[in-house]
């Protein structure tokens, strides 16, 4: 295997490893940390990584074209390594937020030098699919392990998962090192030659203008419902489902949720779908997911995890068309996607007192209504 694409997949595993390995027992380090749980504090304890994301996703986009990715990936593997122990050691609610943003900025770093490196491969669809696969098995070792180790020790994953990121920042180094190709003659990880350095002011105003580019705004609008919808029903799930599924019962219908989605990373990753396919359809099963979960839950989760996870490999295959700088173009619709994570779910809390199914259905209906966007990419391969 390719050296970068092991960088790429190991990182990928541990960043979401850490990241969900904390919120099983955040109120256990909220509580070490003397802060109560609705406080200010205790919600940038949770948030804090969304937020250091949300804000560094464009401007590392930006830097993946221009500058060498692997060093990217490699710095954003040291944010992490840090952020780990700083959550290992620190009892100080200041030290522990910092850490929370720490870890954002570190996946703001790595997400859109991996989507780039990976876009660039020939066989795009399939590792797309393998990188997302492990994304998704991070997420469930991330929390499986932090919920086995929490009786032992609150912070047990979150050592398991530093000491990986240790490893893993000495792979880094040593591809690094083993790269022994000119700086100029890396300009191959780029689809276009380098921009003209402009002002800041034209650079913002360049990137502003594709981040609300109406070419491509039913990519943008579908990438934020389709990582929205995960995040809408996993917050008002367990409210909704009370009286309906046992807490084991909860937990394996979200487990249900990553497993189709990681199975399905794989099976589509390897077939030859068209990204406009992949979209639509994934779209489509998102959506009817989330109108049968009403009743039916682990069918419904089923169906979610399987539309997610088309839509997932489809949607950076599509970005990949754009027709502007990969980096800055990986970066902004990993920018939607965390959008949709964060605040999609804001949002829908705003319409609970329609009821919960009210706001299932209605979600349903926005995911479904975003297929008739038109968008400005061409059929591509």
């Amino acid at each position: 295997m390719d050296k970068k694409r092991i960088l790429i997949y190991s990182t990928v595993f541990l960043i979401m490893g850490l990241s969900n390995s904390v919120i099983p027992v955040l109120p256990e380090i909220a509580a070490g940390s003397l802060v109560s749980s609705g406080t200010i504090s205790y919600t940038l304890l949770f948030s804090g990584y969304f937020i250091g994301a949300l804000l560094t996703m464009i401007p590392f986009g930006f830097m993946t074209d221009r500058y060498n990715n692997i060093k990217i990936i490699t710095l954003s593997i040291t944010l992490t390594s840090f952020a780990g122990m700083m959550l290992i050691l620190s009892e100080n609610i200041y030290l522990l937020v910092t850490a929370r943003l720490l870890e954002g900025i570190a996946c703001g770093a790595f997400f859109p030098p991996a989507y780039a490196l990976l876009a660039g491969f020939h066989e795009k669809n399939r590792y797309i699919g393998e990188f997302n696969f492990l994304l998704n098995a991070g997420l469930a070792v991330g929390v499986l392990a932090s919920g086995f180790l929490a009786s032992r020790s609150v912070r047990g994953a979150i050592t398991l998962f530093t000491i990986l990121s240790i490893i893993v920042l000495v792979i880094g180094i040593v591809t690094l090192f083993l790269n022994k190709e000119k700086e100029s003659t890396k300009t191959t990880e780029r689809t276009t030659p380098p921009t003209k350095r402009m002002s800041p002011g034209s650079e913002i105003k360049r990137v502003l203008g594709k981040l609300f580019n109406i070419r491509f705004l039913r990519i943008w609008i579908t990438a934020f419902l389709l990582f929205g919808i995960t995040g809408v029903l996993l917050a008002f799930y367990p409210e909704y489902s009370k009286d309906i599924l046992s807490k084991p019962e909860l937990g394996i219908a979200i487990a249900i949720l990553y497993i189709s989605s990681m199975i399905t990373n794989l099976v589509v990753g390897r077939m030859k779908l068209h990204f406009k396919h992949m979209v639509t359809s994934g779209m489509i099963l998102a959506a009817a997911g989330v109108l049968i979960s009403i009743r039916f839950p682990f069918t419904g989760f089923a169906l979610l995890g399987i539309g997610s996870g088309i839509g997932m490999i489809g949607l950076p295959v599509a970005v990949s068309h754009m027709p502007f700088d990969r980096g800055l173009a990986m970066g902004i619709f990993n920018t939607y996607t965390y959008a949709g994570l964060a605040f999609m779910p804001i949002i829908a809390g705003l319409f609970i007192d329609m009821g919960y199914q009210a706001v299932f259905i209605l979600s349903a209906a926005f995911m479904v209504l975003s297929l008739f966007l038109k968008d400005g990419l061409e059929s591509g391969e």
